[in-house]
């Protein structure tokens, strides 16, 4: 498959040199640039699907008639970060 480009992106020239400023040993602003891309589109992708979850949550909600009180959704969270911290 070929490889394609990504618009040029015009920027100030603070912003580049801030881009510089953290970049690592022997990374280019090209390889910064295209990291900060696909974070990005997996970001926006983890994102999309988070919000379709609560949208079939709200869904299943109305069509059941059963709703989680904000007691029992604060409860199973914290159960949650408990279960998540380290034993000792």
């Amino acid at each position: 498959m070929k490889s394609a480009t990504i618009p040029p992106l015009r920027v100030t020239p603070d912003l580049r040199n801030e881009a510089e400023s953290v970049l690592r040993d022997g990374e280019s602003l090209s390889s910064f640039v295209e990291d900060s891309i696909r974070r990005q589109i997996g970001y926006r992708k983890l994102e999309s699907e988070f919000i379709a979850r609560g949208f079939a949550a709200r869904e299943s909600a109305k069509s059941s008639g059963q709703y989680a009180s904000k007691e029992e959704v604060m409860d199973s969270l914290r159960g949650i970060l408990d279960a998540s911290k380290p034993k000792g």
